[in-house]
């Protein structure tokens, strides 16, 4: 069965009839008929049930149909899939929270609205668990703050956060962690390099924490922070999003551990097309 068959087919279904889906297809009547005929012979049934002029569906057309709107949709999202030069399908980005938050807005909007055909789905997680995901082709790329040294990846440096110490706003300056007073940290999952930063500050002074409290999300930490549970160090484009910052004391970090990295990651043998376009709306900011 060819895919030419199954186009004058549903052509045929959804204009009702051979001179109108003739039109459509811009071929003779006599070809469209020939096709429909050599079709239904080689699927031994019948498709249309024929009332003079008039073609009504069959049961093995109806049948047909469904499979025939499949088979030409895929054949379609085959055709641009291989298309390099020009970003198609869907591209499924990876990033941390933070990033998602308060990085992606604006940008992923003028993506769509430059390429409104692809698809953008956005997994908000780990960095690790993203890097491992971009190699074995479950997302396309992903913002990471971590090193990428597996040779199968590319990337780019996109953003540069500054991560600052933050208290409720009562709280004496902070300089080092033996100034912090309850020493209850408020942080992400183990996996987060925030995290990781802020273990390695404690243990650079050879100072433990009281008490580390898993929390899952920024707006979370913030106001738990703002009563006075605890601190926590955050990305400083974090704070702008918080509508009580006056709550909240802001202690910056040694340049040692100011700064952090967030580059984008994808696998150098995928397609190039959807890659580029985000880069070029991901400028650093």
């Amino acid at each position: 069965m060819e895919l030419s068959d199954l186009q004058v087919f549903r052509a045929v279904v959804q204009t009702g009839g051979i001179v109108r889906a003739a039109e459509s297809l811009h071929r003779a009547q006599s070809s469209v008929t020939a096709r429909i005929q050599a079709l239904e012979e080689k699927l031994a049934a019948p498709l249309f049930i024929r009332e003079g002029r008039r073609l009504q569906l069959a049961p093995a057309g109806r049948v047909l149909l469904q499979y025939a709107d499949r088979l030409l949709d895929l054949a379609k999202e085959a055709t641009e899939a291989v298309k390099l030069d020009q970003p198609s399908g869907v591209l499924r980005l990876g990033a941390m929270e933070s990033t998602a938050a308060v990085r992606l807005p604006r940008p992923l909007g003028k993506f769509h609205d430059a390429h409104p055909d692809v698809t953008l789905e956005l997994y908000i997680g780990d960095p690790t668990d993203h890097t491992r995901q971009v190699l074995n082709g479950e997302l396309d790329a992903a913002l990471i703050a971590i090193a990428a040294s597996d040779k199968r990846l590319a990337s780019v440096p996109v953003y540069e956060e500054e991560m600052v110490l933050i208290s409720e706003a009562k709280h004496p300056p902070i300089a080092s962690p033996r100034d912090v007073q309850a020493r209850t940290l408020l942080v992400f999952h183990p996996g987060c390099p925030h995290r990781k930063r802020f273990e390695d500050w404690f243990a650079r002074a050879h100072v433990v924490p009281r008490q580390m409290v898993e929390v899952g999300s920024y707006h979370a930490i913030l106001g738990c922070v703002a009563i006075g549970m605890g601190v926590a160090l955050v990305p400083a484009s974090v704070l702008g999003t918080y509508a009580e910052r006056a709550r909240l004391g802001v202690h910056a970090l040694s340049a040692r551990f100011r700064y952090a990295h967030t580059r984008l990651i994808w696998r150098k043998d995928a397609p190039q097309a959807k890659i580029t376009a985000l880069r070029q709306v991901l400028a650093p900011q």
